[in-house]
């Protein structure tokens, strides 16, 4: 395992979502950080219900063991002139949606040089917060680097910010977000990647039900709230429709 070396730009961006998260008085619930590795290569698999899940998992990570995570992400966040240049100086490493062989790679060996690889297996945020089908990625890199996947689930974070929803600032002020993290999770390379990848699915939704059930607001006609439990949100059927016809108008070139 390589030494942990010093990460200047790594820190000042810990600092400053700190001074964000802090300003918004942004109330922490916590449940299974023993579960985060203080050593040794993990694939973090995270549920991905707003936009800020990366930052908010890297702040209660970074407070718990001082551990940096590196993300999969799509290579056009790096081709962005400021974000870009945070993106490279974190050592996140950039995914090409048509070509992700590279990446691939280069998560491998991280993960076998004792680093943190952050993934959203669901391939997108779910407008209906609930676990969508997940991709196989985790489950595949973790069994080509011989590494658990660490199952991380977040509630309350998409009242903050995600898609389809304009949210006014005051009402980001004082959230609670909650965090389960929940025990490893092996995958052998002789293994089913699509049985392991249903494994995941199934304990993190698991995980998502439990901090829903002690989520300490009532979402009784929230849209932050699934539709199952009394929210307004779309159905998983309806936010699938919505995504269908999106990617269909961004293939076509039309405005949205």
């Amino acid at each position: 395992m390589t030494p942990r070396r010093a990460e200047p730009i790594y820190r000042t961006a810990i600092v400053a979502g700190t001074a964000l998260f802090r300003a918004l008085r942004v109330r922490r619930i916590e449940s299974g950080l023993d579960n985060l590795p203080e050593t040794g290569g993990a694939v973090l698999a995270m549920t991905h219900f707003g936009y800020l899940e990366f930052a908010l998992i890297e702040w209660v990570t970074w407070l718990h063991n001082r551990r940096r995570i590196r993300f999969l992400t799509k290579k056009s966040v790096f081709e962005r002139p400021v974000l870009g240049f945070v993106m490279r100086g974190m050592h996140h490493i950039a995914v090409d949606m048509a070509a992700g062989a590279d990446a691939y790679a280069s998560a491998v060996a991280a993960l076998r040089d004792g680093e943190l690889i952050g993934v959203f297996p669901e391939a997108g945020v779910s407008a209906s917060f609930t676990v969508r089908e997940l991709k196989t990625g985790a489950a595949r890199l973790a069994a080509e680097a011989g590494v658990p996947i660490i199952p991380v689930a977040v509630w309350g974070g998409q009242r903050l910010l995600t898609k389809n929803r304009r949210i006014r600032l005051r009402e980001r002020f004082g959230v609670p977000v909650s965090f389960a993290v929940g025990a490893p999770i092996v995958v052998e390379a002789t293994d089913d990647m699509r049985a392991a990848t249903e494994r995941l699915r199934r304990t993190l939704q698991g995980l998502v039900d439990r901090l829903q059930a002690e989520y300490p607001v009532d979402g009784a006609g929230a849209w932050w709230q699934p539709r199952a439990l009394g929210g307004t949100a779309p159905s998983p059927l309806e936010a699938a429709e919505a995504d269908a016809e999106r990617a269909r108008k961004r293939d076509e070139g039309t405005p949205r």
